[in-house]
């Protein structure tokens, strides 16, 4: 038996994410052309996961999750894998612990729990992640990677049985961390996880308000002398939770997957196209001719979604283009990701920056290292040097931002 329950607490306001997550569930930005939770869900499904609770708090992570998914079933017929989504009664929550918490009592689950965050996406062996648990008959268990760059993250003190002793949150300098092995907020609880809650120690961190896991629960659950293991995992996991690490999470699974984990067809050596309608099909044959002919330039890892038109001298490199894009002449798209039903206008230039859903790209406008929210429009000549746009604004023609958020 594995595990059969997992828990996924989505409740924060995503703010180093923004312009983003402004009026959007950060579980729900698009990534690879898809939300960026349906990796995880469907992840755990394909390992034996069969039902996953949502720990939503607040009006967007509620409605973005729920009008998506609703209760999951069709992602049988999207990924060939069963699993029931259910979701956390509407409660305000003071922490990812009460979340869980919440959801394990109101669906009365009584059995080992895996606890995964909103915004990670992750490759782990989850068999071998519960044998190393029931092994060790852990309290609890957490997924530990290991990174060469700790000063952002708890860092774990582990002994020789990978038990920990203690985290070091956010050393100031690599020489003050105890290892480079550092939490990635994918737990594995025991089923006596709601017991150590209600006892001495979990009810005083309830009643004063202390329900982080990594803040609160565990350094309680180490001090109180509870079996608390360490699982270093060797698949790759990105923490999505500013611009920068969207950005590196789509460059290296754009690198490291292949056709099928894209939902894709690879019509050149990495330039991957999505769509199985008759639509699609021809696109997928016009790429192919035009890429090869050179009318359109394509360098690196290259993933273009369904229904999307592109103009003649369009040049790509190691970028996503989504759904419903429309690419002008001569437009260039480096290191970047158009989300969908976006606009790309005649010789325009978007290169370490993300174009939020629906919106435009002016003419011959610049955009380095810049996000946009959705629904913005970037005036023909404008500029944009590490600036954010927030939702529903418009930057004028020719104007230039740089360093800038326009809120």
């Amino acid at each position: 038996m594995g595990v059969r329950v997992a828990v996924i607490p989505v409740g924060g306001e995503a703010v180093r994410l923004r312009p983003l997550t402004v009026e959007t569930s950060k579980a729900m930005v698009r990534m690879l052309n898809r939300p960026l939770i349906e990796f995880t869900l469907v992840n755990l499904a394909r390992q034996g996961v069969e039902e996953i609770i949502m720990g939503v708090r607040g009006y967007y992570n509620y409605r973005d999750i729920y009008d998506y998914f609703g209760e999951g079933y069709w992602l049988e017929r999207e990924y060939g894998v069963r699993v029931r989504l259910r979701y956390m009664p509407r409660a305000e929550t003071r922490g990812n612990a009460e979340a869980v918490k919440i959801s394990l009592e109101y669906y009365g689950v009584k059995e080992p729990v895996l606890v995964v965050q909103g915004d990670n996406v992750f490759e782990m062996d989850l068999d071998s992640f519960y044998k190393f648990h029931e092994a060790n008959r852990a309290f609890m268990t957490i997924a530990l990677k290991e990174e060469e760059n700790v000063e952002e993250f708890g860092v774990a003190a582990v002994d020789e049985r990978m038990r920990i002793l203690r985290f070091v949150e956010k050393p100031k300098r690599r020489e003050d961390a105890p290892s480079n092995l550092v939490n990635t907020g994918l737990y594995l609880l025991s089923e006596d996880f709601l017991n150590f809650l209600e006892g001495e120690v979990g009810s005083r961190l309830y009643r004063e308000g202390l329900m982080d896991f990594g803040s609160n629960v565990i350094p309680a659950a180490i001090d109180a002398g509870l079996p608390v293991y360490g699982f270093v995992t060797k698949g790759f996991w990105f923490d999505v939770g500013s611009p920068d690490r969207y950005l590196a999470a789509t460059r290296y699974l754009l690198d490291n997957l292949g056709p099928s984990d894209l939902a894709s067809e690879e019509v050149l050596p990495r330039v991957f196209v999505q769509g199985t309608s008759p639509e699609s099909l021809a696109l997928k044959r016009e790429l192919k001719e035009r890429i090869s002919s050179g009318d359109v330039r394509v360098e690196g890892d290259v993933l273009i979604g369904r229904h999307v038109k592109i103009g003649r001298g369009v040049y790509l490199k190691n970028s996503v283009i989504d759904n419903y894009t429309i690419l002008g002449e001569g437009a260039e798209v480096v290191d970047s990701v158009v989300m969908d039903r976006s606009v790309v206008g005649p010789r325009s230039r978007v290169e370490g920056s993300i174009v939020g859903r629906h919106s435009a790209v002016g003419e011959g406008a610049l955009l380095i290292g810049s996000v946009l929210g959705n629904d913005v429009t970037v005036g023909r000549g404008a500029v944009l040097i590490n600036a954010k746009v927030w939702p529903h604004r418009s930057v004028g023609d020719g104007v230039k931002l740089e360093n800038f958020a326009l809120t």
